[in-house]
């Protein structure tokens, strides 16, 4: 691939894993590279492919906000009725976003996630039982995606019977790009699904002011610091984020990662085998978290004019930073593009590169990875893939849609019925 096949408005290429190519391509030759967009969708943007760069930029909030364009490639101010510039956690700049974090970290407390946990290794073996007996099932419906929702639901106080709601809601939002998920009759659809979770988050809200509870929405809506509380516009966006955030890329993380073990039949192999040793399985899940990166790159806007490797760039300027690049940068990771579940030191951005904006809910995401692997490699030894994988097409989101597995089938551990 020469310098001049690279587009990364491609998204077919990001299907197809050409992006790959792509990007190390442009770590040797430009890692600092400008697109011309669209005309209906901006002038152009920077790319950061460098892991030493995206650390730097994502550190540096006072010369790349991420409040004054957003962390989405397409203009907020073009989307007006949608515009979280400033009031969505992940769209704001220090000081707003310290003073907001430090109301959000109260619903994330030591206590809370021991509490989540607990719950999640019992509803893990529930979701295991229900295709355990079938000798075959569609990973991420049945598998990957259950665990992250229930936990997101747990957390947010949702009945687990309106758990799929939010994977509607979220499939929706995120996957816009994606003809499964488009309906050129309807371009509205991601925004009216954004619309369905603030009023949900509304109703919910009402409940818990009448009702309080054990959970994330009784302390978000009275989680207080220096006298300031959440607006209910910040606390609608909060919701929102978390409805994707914890339930999309924890998913696809885990899809991502046993589609890799399943390519991989000898790590499938070693992690099977070491199942019980605990530092070992946390190794191994940076490597999928490495090997996936859930989310391929975040924008942020050039506060004032700056250079990185000696390219200019000027105020106003989008620049996306991207994970996926740097999660394969040769300077960082010897033999980059080989799956090794032993690999340390192991400095991937997958959470981000550090910072203010370090991801709220990275050990969670961990837990929930630890354990659903455990608990489905230790009863489905001989888990192999059933059929093609399906990707999400998406510069985005790192997604998979589909992956059949097969196994011999095996006993539940708790009847039929039983529920959390």
């Amino acid at each position: 691939m020469q310098l001049s096949d690279v587009n990364l408005l491609d998204l077919d290429a990001f299907v197809s894993g050409r992006h790959h190519e792509m990007f190390s391509v442009l770590r040797a030759e430009q890692p600092v590279h400008w697109t011309d967009e669209p005309e209906r969708e901006g002038p152009g943007f920077w790319s950061i492919t460098k892991h030493a760069d995206l650390q730097m930029a994502n550190r540096d909030t006072a010369t790349f906000s991420s409040e004054l364009g957003g962390t989405q490639r397409i203009d907020l101010a073009d989307v007006e009725e949608f515009d979280t510039r400033g009031v969505m956690l992940v769209d704001t700049d220090p000081p707003k976003h310290t003073r907001y974090r430090r109301l959000v970290n109260k619903g994330f407390t030591p206590r809370m996630i021991a509490l989540i946990e607990a719950h999640l290794r019992y509803r893990a073996e529930l979701i295991v039982d229900d295709v355990i007996e079938s000798g075959t099932c569609e990973f991420v419906g049945d598998l990957a995606a259950e665990l992250p929702l229930q936990a997101i639901a747990e957390i947010m106080g949702v009945p687990q019977e309106d758990r799929r709601l939010m994977f509607d809601w979220s499939n929706q939002m995120i996957g816009a790009q994606d003809p499964e998920f488009m309906d050129p009759e309807d371009p509205d659809a991601a925004k009216r699904a954004a619309a369905e979770v603030f009023a949900y988050s509304n109703q919910l809200a009402a409940a818990r002011r009448e009702d309080p509870r054990d959970d994330i929405v009784t302390t978000l809506i009275n989680a207080e610091i220096e006298g300031e509380r959440l607006s209910e516009l910040e606390f609608d966006m909060f919701m929102l984020l978390l409805t994707v955030a914890g339930n999309e890329t924890t998913r696809n993380a885990t899809a991502s990662g046993m589609d890799a073990l399943l390519r991989h039949p000898d790590q499938l192999a070693a992690l099977t085998a070491n199942l019980d040793d605990d530092a070992y399985l946390s190794t191994a899940i940076d490597e999928v978290l490495r090997w996936a990166t859930p989310v391929l790159h975040f924008r942020r806007t050039a506060a004032v004019d700056t250079e990185v490797r000696g390219q200019e760039i000027s105020a106003g300027d989008k620049v996306l930073i991207w994970h996926i690049s740097a999660n394969r940068d040769e300077e960082v990771f010897a033999d980059p593009f080989t799956f090794d579940i032993e690999r340390t030191p192991n400095e991937h951005v997958a959470f981000g590169g550090g910072g203010a904006h370090y991801c709220l809910g990275a050990n969670l995401a961990k837990i929930e990875i630890e354990i659903i692997m455990r608990e489905l490699l230790s009863r489905m030894g001989d888990l192999s893939a059933a059929g093609e994988t399906e990707v999400l097409r998406s510069n985005f989101i790192g997604g998979v849609k589909r992956l059949p597995v097969h196994f011999t089938p095996g006993h539940r551990k708790h009847p039929i019925g039983t529920s959390a």
